[in-house]
């Protein structure tokens, strides 16, 4: 994935409705370039698909945030399918650097939100963690 590729994927991020007309445009390139990039970005499976953000999706659990968690030993994969069964969890990913894994979190209260960071901190596993919230979202 070259230079042009990243563009062109931060721009239909920023508006997966934007037509390849408008993406030429923004990119400097022929339609026939992003055409042809965006098939191939697709076939590789790099663009998995295309959705709408609704401002629902964001209001449905007002708190929302990360928990940053380290894992003791081997234990990530089973610590991440725990977390995946909860319903506040929204998505786990794997990572390199001082943390193992990040869970991205959502509920209707803060109590809510706490009763899970508490929960999340219990399995066994576990050994640190550092939640941040989300005070505003500019861009969805």
């Amino acid at each position: 994935m070259d230079d042009l590729d990243h563009r062109l994927l931060v721009q239909l991020s920023k508006d997966g409705r934007a037509g390849i007309s408008t993406l030429a445009a923004r990119l400097g390139v022929t339609r026939a370039t992003v055409r042809a990039r965006m098939e191939k970005l697709s076939q590789v499976g790099e663009i998995l698909g295309y959705r709408a953000v609704l401002k629902s999706d964001l209001a449905y659990r007002p708190v929302r945030g990360i928990i940053l968690i380290e894992i003791e030993g081997k234990g990530a994969a089973r610590v991440s399918r725990t977390l995946a069964a909860m319903t506040e969890v929204e998505a786990v990913h794997s990572t390199h650097g001082r943390w193992d894994l990040i869970a991205e979190l959502g509920a209707d209260t803060l109590e809510a939100l706490d009763t899970t960071l508490n929960r999340i901190r219990l399995i066994d596993g576990v050994s640190r963690s550092e939640t941040n919230l989300y005070l505003a979202t500019r861009r969805a």
